[in-house]
């Protein structure tokens, strides 16, 4: 019988560094009963100054063989065992370490001149990742916004590891002209390191399961409607199901003189497309669609611009987002998560969520997290508020926004 998973997050708040650091490491230490394997650590941009100070100020306190992390304009992590905190636009640091016995580890960092051309075999894609797809991995992934190329590399795991979970975000700051901050250490690396561009990935294979939930935060309006003719990411023509068939513009109009007035109202500013992922599938469910910004309309053509490429045949949905749809969306999910599981042996959580969530979505801290953990009582949750985020819809990975990504860790039951 394999040895058990052990997973603890600690938060400071502490506006030194220094007083940080030794706060979270006092925290972890008083609770560890085994040599961490892994580090994953979340730092206020608040910190920015400091980012280069961090690793070896953390590393010198409190060896870790495998470390990933960034920077965020708003961190998660556990004010005590029980209750979490989403610290935004103030100091913080969160610090969650693992225990994985019976886990393998590999950690890469991709800078977008190293990414394999478009039409590259998959064998180039393990060679750069350095990790084979017969173990199976899994990956988290923290990009820098502005060099990352975070699209290009997500497309590329998608094909070369397509079954497997990745999740992560975008590194964010709370100050415009900030620079993102991406950590790492390895083995190889026993320094840490400190860098500003690219992607910091960590494949987990091995005795451990991720799996993953994306919260949209967007309800669904009207019918279902089948793209009819397009182009690049404007649509030109829709049908309905009852085989009727209009611009995208006069069947939103329809839509909208329909709703009551706050959905009118909502939908001034607050209106969004969900596009079907499964081509496939006859019934389309909450959560079934992956959902893109509408960018303009063309009142000449009735044509509407969409933050996505749109082709003929695929099915879309309009959508409406604000902090009721945004709560219902995650409940459903996790009430849906739980139906499909008689018991969930989780032992720990990452959060990735949008700096449009939080406080100023709701009107009240620590909305999304608590929810989780409603759910998933009594396991650690850590993660920062991010500039886009990480995770797969229908089968394939996207950066969202808006979005709140949830990673979920387990031990196989048979070996726990």
């Amino acid at each position: 019988m394999s040895q058990k998973i052990q997973w603890i997050n600690a938060l400071s708040v502490q506006s030194s560094l220094e007083k940080a650091i030794d706060e979270v490491v006092e925290k972890l230490q008083e609770r560890l009963t085994g040599d961490p394997d892994l580090g994953i650590l979340f730092i206020s941009s608040a910190f920015a100054s400091d980012y280069a100070r961090l690793l070896p100020l953390l590393l010198d306190k409190f060896p870790l063989p495998f470390l990933i992390g960034c920077g965020g304009g708003g961190i998660v992590g556990m004010e005590d065992e029980e209750q979490p905190a989403e610290v935004e636009s103030s100091p913080a640091l969160s610090l969650t370490v693992a225990c994985l016995p019976d886990v393998d580890l590999s950690l890469f960092h991709i800078l977008p001149d190293d990414l394999p051309d478009s039409d590259s075999a998959p064998q180039e894609w393990w060679d750069m990742v350095g990790v084979s797809p017969e173990v199976k991995p899994d990956f988290i992934l923290l990009s820098d916004p502005f060099s990352g190329a975070t699209n290009e590399l997500i497309e590329g795991l998608d094909y070369a590891y397509p079954a497997a979970i990745k999740v992560g975000g975008l590194a964010s700051s709370s100050t415009m002209g900030v620079a993102s901050g991406l950590f790492y250490r390895t083995p190889d690396e026993p320094q840490g390191c400190f860098a500003t561009q690219g992607t910091i990935g960590l494949a987990m294979s091995g005795n451990i399961v991720v799996e993953s939930i994306v919260a949209q935060g967007c309800r669904s309006i009207g019918k279902i409607y089948q793209v009819t003719k397009g182009e690049r990411n404007v649509i030109l023509e829709l049908t309905d199901n009852q085989g009727n068939t209009d611009s995208p513009l006069n069947f939103l109009r329809e839509l909208i003189n329909d709703l009551d007035a706050g959905d009118q109202e909502l939908a001034q500013h607050s209106l969004f497309i969900g596009i079907a992922r499964d081509e496939f599938k006859l019934e389309l469910n909450h959560g079934d669609f992956l959902i893109r910004n509408l960018m303009g309309v063309d009142p000449k053509y009735g044509a509407i611009a969409v933050g996505d490429r749109i082709r003929p045949g695929q099915r879309i949905r309009f959508h409406l987002r604000d902090g009721n749809a945004s709560a219902e969306d995650l409940e459903t999910l996790l009430d849906n998560y739980f139906d499909l599981k008689d018991e969930v042996p989780a032992v720990g959580g990452l959060m990735f969520s949008c700096m449009g969530r939080g406080e100023g979505l709701y009107g009240e801290p620590n909305f999304d997290s608590e929810l989780f953990l409603d759910y998933f009582v009594d396991i650690p949750l850590s993660g920062f508020f991010c500039n886009g985020e990480i995770g797969p819809v229908g089968g394939s990975t996207f950066v969202h926004g808006y979005t709140s990504v949830f990673a979920i860790f387990s031990q196989p039951e048979s070996n726990s």
